[in-house]
């Protein structure tokens, strides 16, 4: 089983690893197999490498309850040909998990794993959105660039209460990301909840493929806009090569624009903030245990440090974004220009299990280098622009254009 440290929305999560693949013992709470042979012993034993407060906790409780059900179900349900031992016990663990009440701990079956591996790569079908639970309420963190959820008009903080003719109010994220994915070509249908309006907005999308590039840049004038569409597999590379692209045009200003990127893994966080500040700490991580906390610091590349900088950050900037904005903001090496961001100030990690499942738990929280957590709050930008819902459709971007007036009155 591999483990991986990760900072995204459902995203955001296991293709490169933060220094090494730590093997791990994951054994499940129940004794599953045990169980089904046994439906009569009244104990769970604790798992060996259990805390002792853990230990003690199961050595008190009684799992009568839960396999009088399981035999139960097997001997009385009307439609006996629904019970799938497999897909129960899928339902179990996705019970155990979402007890917890947070919505970046989850359990992924094989297919759910699998496609969540597929958006880290930036290859899927679907409508190319970042999604999370908040409040309970299936919520849209950002849709990604070029994709038809973009093009179709989702925006950030917009609520999913149906899909196609199903609520959402009953589904694990992962049910309803696996329920808006599909072929290329077909279509699904979202009712929103959109604050400013009344009504419920009903969208039509068709599904295409989702190819995501991680670094977009272009020259506006005599600036540089580098777009990070996420931090996932392909980052360090394309980032690498706009960087040498960008550098042989010799930018007087830059603006990095962050907007829309729902987050990724933590070594590309550090990374892009790297470019920009010589020195410094960048985030520091808080664990369960305090002698496990880490203070990360750049790794001296630094190769943008006195280049005049905007880094651009909207509603649906989360996480890995966030620690980048942060840390700029902190360090006051940058503008921080646009909207208020997600507000994700968690880590996690993925430990990929046998038979191609996987657990995703919440393992710490980070903190900017003046030692705030903006989980809920967000990073709150030096310069407050809104794009509004106008804006979009007529393809005005008043956040880009504030970016460009603040460097021009820097040079």
């Amino acid at each position: 089983m591999k483990k991986d440290t990760y900072f995204s929305q459902e995203k955001s999560t296991i293709p490169k690893y933060i220094g090494m693949v730590i093997l791990v013992v994951f054994i499940f709470l129940f004794g599953w197999h045990a169980g089904v042979n046994h439906m009569q012993q009244s104990k769970i034993n604790p798992p060996k490498n259990s805390s002792t407060n853990m230990s003690g906790e199961l050595e008190q409780m009684n799992m009568q309850l839960f396999w009088d059900i399981w035999s139960m179900l097997f001997a009385k349900y009307v439609d006996p040909h629904v019970l799938d031992s497999q897909n129960m016990i899928y339902g179990a663990i996705h019970g155990m998990v979402s007890s917890l009440n947070d919505p970046y701990t989850t359990f992924m079956t094989p297919k759910e794993n699998k496609e969540f591996q597929n958006n880290l790569e930036g290859n899927l079908e679907g409508i190319g959105a970042e999604l999370t639970l908040k409040d309970g309420m299936l919520t849209i963190v950002s849709p990604l660039k070029g994709s038809p959820a973009k093009k179709a008009g989702l925006m950030p903080e917009d609520v999913i209460y149906k899909i196609n003719d199903e609520m959402t109010t009953d589904l694990t994220l992962e049910q309803a990301v696996m329920k808006i994915r599909g072929t290329k070509g077909t279509p699904v249908t979202l009712s929103i909840l959109r604050k400013g309006h009344k009504d419920p907005i009903e969208i039509k999308i068709i599904r295409n493929v989702i190819n995501i590039s991680s670094v977009e840049w272009k020259m506006i004038d005599d600036f540089a806009l580098i777009e990070i569409n996420q931090f996932g597999n392909q980052l360090n590379q394309e980032f690498n090569k706009a960087i040498n692209d960008v550098l042989s045009k010799r930018p007087k200003g830059m603006i990095l624009d962050l907007r829309f990127n729902g987050g990724g893994f933590l070594d590309g966080a550090v990374d892009i903030t790297s470019e920009f500040l010589e020195k410094g700490l960048v985030v520091s991580i808080k664990r369960r245990n305090p002698q496990e906390n880490e203070d990360i610091y750049v790794n001296g590349k630094a190769r943008l440090a006195n280049v005049p900088l905007v880094v651009l950050i909207n509603k649906g900037s989360a996480s890995a974004s966030e620690i980048v904005a942060g840390a700029i903001q902190d360090h006051k090496r940058g503008r921080i220009i646009g909207e208020t961001s997600f507000g994700k100030g968690t880590v996690q990690e993925v430990i990929n299990l046998i038979g191609g499942s996987s657990l995703r738990v919440t393992v710490a929280k980070w903190y900017t280098p003046n030692n705030v957590n903006i989980s809920e709050t967000g990073i709150t930008p030096d310069e407050m622009v809104e794009r509004t819902t106008e804006d979009y459709e007529k393809d005005n971007d008043p956040q880009l254009d504030a970016s460009i007036n603040y460097l021009k009155n820097e040079n």
